[in-house]
């Protein structure tokens, strides 16, 4: 099965941090973000797809020197046009009728990506009492995914909530549907994932462990966490 790592984006709120370096290559406990990401993967799917973007020569310079995966493919995003589109231009490069999707800044643990992998559809999810700031996902009576409720106010759920954190196990059935554009002009991929839901069975994995790294302060506090307790090492 391939594994998507989404790790275009330009890290606007890691400035000025991304100046000159992709948000994928900044240093975690002496090692890239990006090293964490396909380490959480490894032995849960058998080849990595990284689309890339902005100074994408460097992420390429990087996986040429990685050893978690022989396999491996680059996917260009020619423009940022959100995480919906990033997953559309993965379609040529897949070799997989199923696959997992993950952010490339946020790190999760590999026994959650595992469970995840176990699904026909699924979304990984971490309960929050401050379940405002995410997506909630919204579950019918036999814990399947009804739809993701997007940055809900306070009250509206019982803290903490499911939220949605940004992996997902997809199949190619996804790309028949063509979302519209979210308000700010980018393809979401959480309206492909809403779009899925309304026709088949998709599951909610809670995972024990998510870390996003979505500024300067979040990856300053990551340095002192125990992040081998959740992604162990490679034997």
């Amino acid at each position: 099965m391939d594994g998507i790592i989404l790790a275009g984006g330009h890290g606007t709120r890691m400035r000025p941090l991304t100046d000159s370096t992709p948000k994928p290559l900044l240093p975690l406990q002496d090692r890239a973000i990006l090293h964490w990401s396909l380490r959480s993967l490894r032995g849960v799917v058998e080849r990595a797809l990284v689309v890339v973007h902005y100074r994408a020569d460097q992420i390429a310079a990087f996986m040429e020197r990685q050893t978690l995966f022989n396999d491996y493919a680059l996917v260009e995003q020619p423009r940022p046009l959100g995480t919906g589109h990033a997953l559309r231009c993965c379609q040529a490069a897949l070799r997989s009728d199923d696959f997992l999707v993950v952010n490339g800044d946020d790190l999760y643990a590999s026994e959650g990506l595992r469970m995840l992998s176990r699904t026909g559809f699924g979304v990984l999810s971490s309960r929050r009492d401050d379940y405002a700031r995410f997506g909630v996902l919204v579950q019918d009576e036999s814990d399947s995914l009804l739809r993701i409720d997007e940055k809900p106010p306070l009250g509206r759920y019982p803290a903490p909530a499911p939220c949605n954190i940004g992996a997902y196990k997809l199949g190619r059935a996804v790309f028949k549907y063509a979302p519209e554009p979210s308000p700010r002009g980018e393809y979401e991929i959480t309206d492909y994932v809403s779009a899925l839901a309304r026709e088949r069975a998709v599951s909610v994995v809670e995972t024990p462990f998510w870390l996003p790294i979505g500024d300067p302060a979040a990856l300053a506090a990551a340095q002192d966490r125990d992040l081998e307790r959740w992604i162990p090492p490679v034997e």
